[in-house]
């Protein structure tokens, strides 16, 4: 997974590395409308509930929010319609074999802009336990702890 600039991040989806144990990572184009994308631009994106899910053979984003764009003229603009991902065929099996298989989910990351173009990072997650989450917590209070004494000396 390629790390992206902090400019090109449209929002971001902060609690799926706490709530999830991340174990693939998928790139996948979005299916939007004119007045989606303009509002985009303007930051207008929210995908902290959504989830991608498949649906009659595809591959969708449900749950995501992207605000009305206010010059959109008579375009009414549905803010939290399913959008298609789109993904190669190989991935799509792929992906789909892992969440049947396993019990997995597909949750996504962030959106951002790449050559101009929307797109939504995507990880295949399994669900932490409150015992995982609390390791977790105390992992980063500890890193936290170490930067701090290690600040101090030089």
């Amino acid at each position: 997974m390629a790390k992206q600039q902090n400019d090109n991040v449209i929002c971001e989806n902060r609690r799926a590395r706490f709530n999830y144990e991340l174990l693939d990572f998928y790139e996948g184009g979005l299916v939007l409308s004119g007045p989606e994308v303009k509002s985009l631009r303007e930051g207008g994106g929210q995908i902290n509930e959504a989830y991608a899910s498949f649906s009659r053979g595809e591959l969708w984003l449900v749950g995501s929010h992207i605000a009305p764009y206010g010059n959109a003229g008579y375009a009414v603009q549905e803010d939290r319609r399913t959008r298609k991902i789109l993904l190669n065929k190989k991935e799509l099996e792929k992906i789909r074999y892992g969440i049947e298989r396993d019990g997995l989910t597909l949750i996504p990351l962030r959106l951002f802009w790449q050559k101009g173009r929307a797109k939504v990072a995507l990880a295949v997650a399994k669900g932490k336990n409150t015992v995982d989450k609390r390791e977790t917590i105390k992992k980063r209070d500890m890193e936290r702890e170490t930067r701090r004494i290690f600040k101090g000396r030089k």
